[in-house]
């Protein structure tokens, strides 16, 4: 059993051992725990920037001509809302419990185990799908430099990169997180700064100004329009959560996940609602450019925008970006996916053996098995069976609101724990704001919304393709969820029996002061022993 130092106060990870896993299994370090090795300005990092991916810089144009640009100010406004209240909670949860499970594991403590197993693997698949459309970007992004190259061969190369930074390790992971992200906040506020000017006239033939606000105007589809980019609103966010999975292998989880989790309201206001925000002035949602084909940049609005303005290397400047967003969004969806099944195996919700890591606490038979899953990118190539690859894609889009919705109730379900248990809710290292109020509309407007964002499928005429890609998801989740609880007999868990122990901070309750004379006391004993 390892401790490890956090520069503050020693960190017992030996609670990090599995449920269910055999002692011998442990020993043998076929369930050696992750290591805690992410620093601060890793998690700060990848709460700002980890998820910029290509669906920002590419699907951010698919959302305009859906919604206009007043749409998606709306649609992104409001599930951006959404997801700081989730993050309030998610943090509170995660600061006072950092384990690699994060809320698939609070799931199971303190509502239902069947409930935590249909959650992980939705999760799972949710990223499972992300990773095959990372591998599908990159290799045409790449392919607008050269064809030489078929695209088949592309998505080999970069299914070979993306197992092999997995592999090295969880401080590697957050190494080249952190540069990749840095890369990438830099880039966008860079472009923010040449739309201002672009807008002004300050560059470009004509002064734009929010011209494109009257004509073609404000929003392409009425209500309609907004309703339809909620889903690609909330795929693009999806991943804020991942802070709360990476809390499990932070070295100091109780200073950097607050942190991190602070900063997601930034990132939300400024990178998600102001590109919605720039590229709306820039640009009329009826451009037929957003419906371009072939090279992922040939639909980006921010290649279009910095074509207008006469900046001759737009293109390739833009393509470079979102090879590096694609680099960052492929290695974090593969980190969250093996962790995610990592835990589902280590607590009998998944085949034990893909709960199994190395000395080094890299899963690496979960990382094998979801990147050879995510080789549906491979469907892509064919024409008969593109239709099937674009539906299992799109299959997981209702996911974010359901994860996000689960972690509400559980936060609901935590502070009755609490209550119940006599433990005082100023003892947590970090509080939700605005609890209850804001919890329970941000679980309300979740559960809204898993139902909201298809109803347009049932407009005059009807579309069955669509009901089943806006829906299918929700049966899908409820079956496992069933088969789960009456296959294992499971129950929904008391506020006074749930489980807000194992795995918790050791510190909480104690002051800075008292800290530090333990860590005192404590290095006088270990000198006094050794010496």
């Amino acid at each position: 059993m390892a401790d490890y130092k956090d520069g503050t106060h020693i960190i017992d990870e030996s609670r990090e051992s599995p449920r269910g896993a055999d002692y011998d299994d442990v020993v043998r370090g076929e369930f050696a725990p992750l290591h805690r090795k992410l620093k601060s300005r890793h998690l700060q990092m990848i709460a700002i920037g980890g998820i910029i991916g290509p669906g920002l810089l590419v699907g951010s144009g698919n959302a305009l001509r859906l919604a206009g640009p007043g749409g998606i100010l709306i649609s992104f406004s409001l599930v951006g809302m959404i997801v700081f209240f989730v993050m309030q909670s998610l943090g509170e949860l995660a600061t006072v419990i950092p384990v690699s499970g994060s809320f698939i594991d609070y799931a199971t403590r303190c509502v239902d185990g069947a409930l935590a197993f249909a959650l992980g693997w939705a999760y799972w698949y949710l990223w499972l799908t992300v990773l095959a459309n990372e591998y599908n970007a990159i290799s045409l992004v790449v392919m607008y430099w050269t064809d030489t190259v078929p695209q088949w061969a592309w998505i080999i190369i970069f299914w070979l990169i993306f197992i092999s930074l997995s592999m090295l390790g969880v401080l590697a992971y957050g190494e080249v997180e952190f540069w990749l992200s840095l890369i990438k906040v830099i880039s966008i506020s860079i472009f923010f700064i040449l739309a201002i000017a672009i807008s002004t006239g300050g560059i470009g033939p004509q002064k734009i100004g929010f011209k494109y606000w009257n004509d073609p105007g404000a929003f392409a589809d009425s209500i309609n329009g907004v309703a339809r980019t909620f889903v690609i609103a909330g795929t693009l966010y999806a991943g804020t959560e991942m802070v709360g999975i990476t809390a499990g292998e932070s070295a100091n989880p109780r200073r950097a996940v607050p942190r991190a989790i602070n900063q997601v309201f930034w990132r939300i206001l400024i990178f998600y609602v102001g590109m919605m925000f720039f590229i709306g002035i820039l640009i009329p949602y009826n451009d037929s450019r957003l419906l371009g084909k072939g090279s992922k940049t040939a639909a980006s609005p921010l290649t279009i925008a910095l074509s207008d303005a006469k900046i001759a290397p737009a293109a390739h400047l833009i393509n470079a970006l979102i090879v590096i967003s694609v680099l960052s969004a492929g290695n974090s969806s593969l980190y969250v996916a093996s962790r995610t099944i990592t835990h589902m195996a280590r607590n009998k919700m998944a085949p034990k053996f893909l709960g199994w890591t190395d000395k080094r606490g890299v899963p690496w038979v979960a990382l094998l098995f979801t990147n050879i899953f995510a080789c549906i990118a491979f469907l892509s190539q064919s024409s008969s069976a593109g239709t099937l690859y674009n539906a299992l894609i799109t299959l997981s889009g209702v996911a974010p609101f359901i994860v996000w919705a689960v972690i509400e109730l559980v936060h609901i379900k935590f502070r009755q724990a609490l209550k119940a248990q006599g433990q005082s809710v100023d003892d947590l290292p970090f509080k939700a704001l605005w609890y209850p109020y804001g919890t329970y509309a941000c679980l309300a407007a979740n559960v809204f919304l898993i139902f909201f964002q298809g109803y347009t499928c049932f407009l005059n005429p009807f579309s069955a393709q669509d009901f089943v890609i806006n829906y299918i998801l929700l049966p899908v989740f409820l079956i496992f969820y069933l088969v789960y609880k009456f296959w294992h007999k499971t129950k929904f868990v008391h506020p006074h029996e749930a489980d807000i122990w194992t795995g918790r901070r050791e510190d909480i309750g104690k002051s800075p002061e008292q800290e530090a004379k333990e860590k005192s006391l404590l290095h006088r004993i270990r000198n006094f022993v050794i010496g």
